[in-house]
């Protein structure tokens, strides 16, 4: 005598227990249906957890792990914060990562990676953008510095910007000059004439970044500041600073150095 009709699923071969003439759910779909809904309470509960107190108590993972809902649907994204903090050392790290190396990570698509390095850049906009609603006045060296590490959040080659400030040190302008690799932006200086003479700029600064942290200038950066500030003051025109950026609030400020001020 053959098999029961109801007691197999002939798709897969695999026998289901009966009870009367109901059938039991595969155990795995009801484990499945529960993972779903285990993710999705812990994703609300770390939601909810930021709207009332804020980052200030996240740990680094906790802080990718709520990023990451917003690229990574349904699935707990834990383990793929751990791997980013793991791999990249630090949050901010990870932040400052390529695009190409944060692909790289498992469980870490496109996606994830394009959301990552929006978040320094959108930072930066927000930053620069409430400077410029207040008006923004940069008569000292630590605030020309504060003011341009916004624009180097995440960047990890050297960028050349022109500063140009008019008499009462007012921004007129912050100039994208050259790009460079990890270790040297091109001087264009028909670009920094051009944009000096357009703004009629009582002020240049010159400002540029070392990815490595490390703020000393080199031998090319002083040759760069003394051949520009000559130059321009055959112009009519004066270079009042060169400034390098470091990581964290860490700057060189050619004037105030008592070792290179006189160029100026």
């Amino acid at each position: 005598m053959g098999k029961r009709p109801d007691e197999y699923n002939y798709k897969k071969g695999q026998k289901y227990p009966v009870e009367g003439n109901v059938f039991k759910a595969p155990e795995e779909k009801k484990d499945a249906v529960t993972k779903s809904n285990i993710h999705e309470g812990h994703r609300e509960r770390l939601r909810q957890r930021f709207l009332q107190e804020g980052l200030e108590n996240f740990d680094d993972h906790n802080v990718l792990e709520l990023l990451l809902f917003y690229s990574v649907p349904v699935k707990d994204t834990n383990e793929e914060a751990h791997r980013l903090i793991d791999t990249f050392g630090s949050l901010s790290q990870v932040f400052d990562a390529d695009f190409d190396e944060l692909c790289k990570v498992k469980g870490i698509g496109e996606r994830s990676a394009a959301l990552i390095k929006f978040i320094p850049q959108l930072f930066t906009r927000y930053e620069t953008d409430k400077l410029n609603d207040d008006g923004v006045v940069l008569n000292n060296n630590s605030l020309v510095a504060k003011y341009a590490a916004t624009y180097y959040k995440g960047v990890t080659v050297e960028k050349l910007y022109l500063m140009c400030l008019d008499t009462n040190c007012k921004l007129l302008s912050f100039d994208l000059i050259s790009e460079g690799t990890v270790n040297a932006a091109p001087m264009n200086v028909r670009k920094i004439t051009e944009i000096a003479f357009k703004t009629k700029a009582s002020n240049l600064i010159l400002i540029h970044n070392h990815p490595s942290g490390i703020v000393a200038p080199s031998r090319g950066d002083v040759d760069v500041t003394e051949a520009m500030a000559s130059l321009l003051d055959k112009l009519s025109l004066r270079l009042s600073d060169h400034i390098i950026i470091g990581h964290g609030d860490e700057y060189f400020s050619f004037r105030a150095s008592q070792r290179f001020k006189g160029i100026f």
